[in-house]
């Protein structure tokens, strides 16, 4: 069991952090409602807390009401699984609707340590981690509308007051949700072969290699910039026009797709130059099909070292109708 933990955790990994990393700077933006799921570890039980600094004041006692995502009244609660720092999962329903929530402690997630716990890596890691594994224990059973990351409500009462508030955006969501799942595809491609072949269609960069032979001295060396700057443009645009001949062919086979800004790969842990960055609204029916189409279409780039990552299926926070106030 702790061998496919493990193994399941060193796959999910690398997309979860990569994730964190554009939505922390979000979570403290956003007075630290938003943020980010960020990777879980590799072990099979979650790494112990670290012990707040000394400095830190302490939180008001009590419990608050930390919210996971918004389904339709009666959806299954996962059965033996626990919340953020091992609150006990639960429903609160309203006007038809329900919001899975567990209870945490205001000492450790009321606003003034939230504020220095969101600084702690290893804290946000955590928590994220066990976030995203009660998303991904419904995602499965139920048509669900994802909250960020730090949603936390003061009481049940607030919690049923926000599913009547948002009511109406919040059904439209579930509907348009109902029967499809979130998909990332990431295209990384090989720069060096993508050099070869800009070079091989461009005739300004043969060319500029011919005159450049000829050439000594402080000229050779202004013309020998001017083609490195050339050779890296033919490269931007080759790489640019092979990444929407793959959005394009993705994006008719979803239902919907974004573009988002590509990952750190320091962070996600990726080879090559990320071309193409998607997450794509798929059809459950045809989850099968677009894994054959990106087979498709990382063999017909094969030559220039083209492989194309799917990832999911994911809480759907890309495609949530309304967008922030869908999503608290």
């Amino acid at each position: 069991m702790a061998d496919d933990l493990a193994g399941w955790a060193r796959k999910r990994a690398p997309e979860l952090l990569a994730r964190a990393e554009a939505e922390a700077v979000a979570a403290l933006r956003d007075a630290l409602v938003d943020a980010a799921i960020a990777r879980r570890g590799t072990e099979a039980k979650p790494k112990p807390r670290p012990q707040a600094p000394p400095a830190r004041v302490e939180g008001p006692a009590g419990e608050g009401i930390w919210a996971y995502c918004v389904s339709q009244a009666g959806e299954p609660v996962p059965e033996g699984a626990a919340g953020v720092d091992g609150g006990a999962l639960k429903q609160v329903e309203a006007g038809g609707l329900a919001a899975l929530v567990s209870p945490v402690p205001l000492a450790e997630f009321g606003a003034g340590p939230l504020r220095d716990n969101l600084n702690d890596l290893a804290w946000l890691e955590r928590v994220a981690r066990e976030h995203e594994t009660v998303l991904e224990g419904v995602l499965s059973e139920s048509t669900i509308v994802p909250l960020r990351l730090c949603t936390i409500y003061t009481s049940e009462d607030n919690v049923r007051d926000m599913l009547e508030e948002e009511h109406d955006s919040l059904a439209r969501a579930i509907e348009v949700l109902a029967g499809r799942q979130e998909w990332g595809a990431k295209v990384l491609a090989d720069d060096e072969r993508l050099a070869e072949e800009a070079r091989s269609r461009s005739a300004e960069t043969a060319a500029l290699e011919d005159e450049l032979s000829a050439r000594t001295g402080g000229g050779a060396y202004m013309l020998r910039r001017r083609l490195e700057r050339h050779i890296r443009d033919a490269v931007d645009a080759l790489g640019t026009e092979l990444a929407e001949q793959v959005h394009a062919q993705l994006q008719d086979w979803a239902s919907d797709a974004v573009v988002l800004a590509p990952q750190n790969p320091e962070l996600s842990g990726h080879e090559g130059r990320m071309l193409l960055n998607g997450a794509y609204l798929v059809e459950a029916k045809r989850v099968d099909g677009l894994r054959e189409l990106v087979a498709e279409l990382e063999e017909r780039h094969s030559a220039l070292g083209v492989s194309i990552q799917l990832t999911g299926p994911w809480p759907p926070y890309n495609f949530v109708p309304g967008g922030a106030t869908a999503l608290a």
